[in-house]
């Protein structure tokens, strides 16, 4: 299991992960594309990437934008394995 992270480390992570913003317990992110069909394709590469990592977020679709939530139920808030994903995440909106 994965220790939760303090206020300090949070930050931390925050200052390396652009666009990313804490919502209480979770990292939040909007992500944007020129259609339904690119945001849904981002979906899926998050689906692979979640998968492998055995880490599953929380994914909200509207139209050309995707919103990911990511926090670690098991501990009650935000872990590396959180952040990890988070860059996962970015590198997959860029590729």
């Amino acid at each position: 299991m994965t220790d939760r992270l303090d206020d300090p480390q949070i930050r931390a992570a925050l200052e390396e992960l652009d666009g990313w913003h804490r919502d209480g317990d979770v990292l939040e992110r909007e992500f944007r594309f020129d259609d339904f069909r690119a945001a849904i394709a981002f979906i899926d590469r998050i689906a692979d990437a979640a998968e492998a990592a055995d880490h599953h977020p929380e994914l909200c679709n509207v139209y050309s934008s995707v919103t990911v939530r990511l926090t670690s139920h098991d501990v009650g808030g935000i872990t590396t394995r959180d952040v990890d994903l988070a860059r996962e995440v970015d590198r997959l909106a860029a590729a």
